[in-house]
């Protein structure tokens, strides 16, 4: 899961309402800038469905697990470099412009998609979408804060992070939709084209952002901006907030002296608390994607089919419920992170992922040892499709079938897949031959019994990631940095995030090849485990604490993160309490 949370309590969802309600231009302003959160979450979610189809489409990526990671993975990498470029456009240029130009990006790359002839053009595509998922997931959030009444500012953002997941859950819907229509993924993938033009009609009426227009010292812009925003009695008073607020920041940056990024870097290495901060940050950030979230929602209909169900159409069906659950999950987090805790809560959350991938990588285990055998009568009648390497003397399971070096397929026992089937040559021809013949064809996982027992274990865990890892790690970042140092601190925790999302996406589907789906779900829950343990030792609780208190918490000499910290002990030595949680 990408993208910032935002606590917000019931009563700002409430006062949320009514003032929406009431002056719908705030709604205008807020629904415009979330289209990016929506871009953002269907830009991600979309190709786990539409990857099946152009495997099918192009017999290079039948063979070649690399090439389809790199499909996938090549929004993420262009997200690392539009992240970047957002921030400083942001800047420079001003959130309006930037968002303007994210949309282009988004467009430009539906469309390359939706026309690609080849894989390598439809790389080209997603490097342009993940340009623009990268420009938004800095500055949709940064505009809808700052043309926000303060009193609802964080229920109004926090709606860009539901707009993520139910991009995400659209997506799948989308995807499910075009399943029997010509073109399948050229329309999953070409329909992003359309709320991208939206955001960009709307963005061109709209203003820019107050605040960066008051600290260009476009006074009069900003006035008039506030007055739609605001009641006509309390613009002045907003005036001069944001007049108070501008020059505090300016005093801050002055503060740190150096301007340049590597002497920001050097002086907040200097600082111990910097340094306390930015470890558990970053730490919570890798954490989040190396317990493996990513491969759920970008491969879903491919484990799914990993797990026994070989039609596209019931893999798309069923992957549906992994992101309903997400998103579900996302509110459920609002909820309950400030009465559990943040430290708490994303434990609780580790320790329900390490059993359900234990659990899952147990069910692929006992599906792999059962799998249905390869019989030399069932594969005769093929003749020239069977698979180069099927020598009928050796026992082969389906298993063996789908490990062949020269990339086959299991065309199953026709009325029982659970039978003995034949192994053939993966090819088109082959899999509509095998579908003639009233069979299913299984290219990515065997026919078994265990199926939806995996596909449970998969949906504990999604319920055990979202509402703990899934959100959490967003809320410590934006709580655990000093003031001066949190914009460079929460890019480079930003920048690791997007690295390691990176990293899982572009090896799971290598992983699973050359370790086998089990042993991969079981990597996955080792390098979870191990994450229990280092946030355990390394990430402190910072609920109910104020920046000041974090900041002498951070810096204080008996500083053990996994025990409670107390600002208001009366007595030395007492600075650290003693619940362990």
């Amino acid at each position: 899961m990408e993208g910032g949370a935002s606590v917000a309590g019931k009563a700002e969802f409430k006062e949320c309402l009514r003032l929406t309600w009431s002056q719908p231009y705030i709604l205008r302003l807020v629904f415009s800038a979330g289209i990016g959160g929506l871009l953002f979450g269907y830009d991600t979610g979309v190709i786990s469905g539409a990857l099946l189809f152009i495997r099918d489409d192009f017999i290079e990526l039948q063979k070649n697990t690399t090439l389809r990671e790199t499909i996938v993975s090549m929004v993420v990498a262009g997200a690392i470099v539009g992240a970047g470029l957002g921030g400083w456009m942001n800047d420079r240029f001003g959130r309006r412009p930037s968002l303007i130009i994210a949309d282009v990006l988004f467009l430009a790359g539906a469309a390359i998609m939706a026309f690609a002839p080849s894989p390598a053009v439809i790389i080209v595509g997603r490097v342009f979408v993940g340009l623009g998922v990268g420009m938004a997931s800095m500055t949709a959030p940064l505009y809808i804060s700052e043309v926000s009444p303060a009193r609802i500012r964080g229920a109004l953002v926090s709606t860009n992070g539901l707009l993520i997941t139910g991009g995400q859950f659209m997506a799948y819907l989308i995807n499910l939709a075009f399943t029997k229509v010509p073109g399948t993924w050229r329309w999953m993938l070409g329909i992003a084209g359309f709320p991208a033009l939206l955001q960009f009609i709307l963005m061109l009426t709209l203003p820019e952002s107050p605040r960066w227009l008051y600290r260009q010292g476009r006074k009069e812009e900003t006035a008039a901006i506030l007055r739609k925003i605001y009641p006509a009695n309390e613009v002045e008073e907003e005036i001069e907030s944001l007049r108070k607020l501008v020059e505090d920041e300016m005093v801050l940056e002055g503060s740190i002296g150096e301007q340049s990024v590597f002497g920001k870097l050097k002086k907040a290495f200097g600082s111990k608390v910097v340094r306390r901060g930015l470890m558990a940050g970053v730490i919570v950030q890798v954490a989040q994607q190396f317990v493996g979230i990513n491969t759920v929602m970008y491969y879903s209909p491919t484990i799914v089919q990993l797990a026994g169900f070989a039609s596209n159409d019931t893999a798309m069906a069923l992957s549906l419920i992994t992101s309903g659950l997400n998103a579900v999950g996302s509110i459920v987090s609002m909820f309950f992170v400030d009465r559990v805790g943040r430290r708490r809560l994303m434990l609780l959350s580790l320790v329900g992922i390490v059993v359900w991938l234990a659990v899952l990588g147990s069910t692929f285990l006992r599906a792999a040892h059962n799998a249905p055998p390869v019989s030399d009568v069932e594969t005769r009648p093929f003749a020239n499709q069977t698979c180069p390497e099927y020598n009928p003397n050796v026992h082969w399971s389906c298993m063996d079938c789908l490990r062949a070096a020269s990339t086959c397929g299991f065309c199953a026992h026709e009325g029982n897949a659970l039978r003995p089937g034949a192994c053939l040559a993966l090819n088109n021809e082959t899999r509509g031959v095998c579908h003639a013949d009233h069979r299913e064809f299984y290219s990515e996982g065997c026919p078994n019994k265990y199926g939806w027992l995996a596909l449970l274990a998969l949906a504990a865990y999604i319920v055990s990631y979202s509402p703990g890892m899934g959100t959490v790690p967003w809320i410590v970042n934006s709580e655990i940095y000093p003031l001066r140092f949190r914009g460079i601190c929460g890019g480079i925790a930003a920048v690791a995030n997007w690295v390691s999302n990176l990293i899982v996406t572009q090896t799971f589907l290598t992983l699973t090849k050359a370790l086998g789906s089990a042993a991969t779900f079981l990597l996955f829950c080792g390098v979870s485990f191990m994450a229990l343990i280092v946030v355990f030792l390394t990430v402190p609780e910072t609920k109910g604490l104020q920046f000041k208190e974090v900041e002498k918490m951070l810096g204080s000499k008996n500083y053990r993160p996994w025990k409670r910290y107390h600002p208001e002990a009366p007595t030395k030595g007492r600075e650290i309490g003693v619940a362990m949680l």
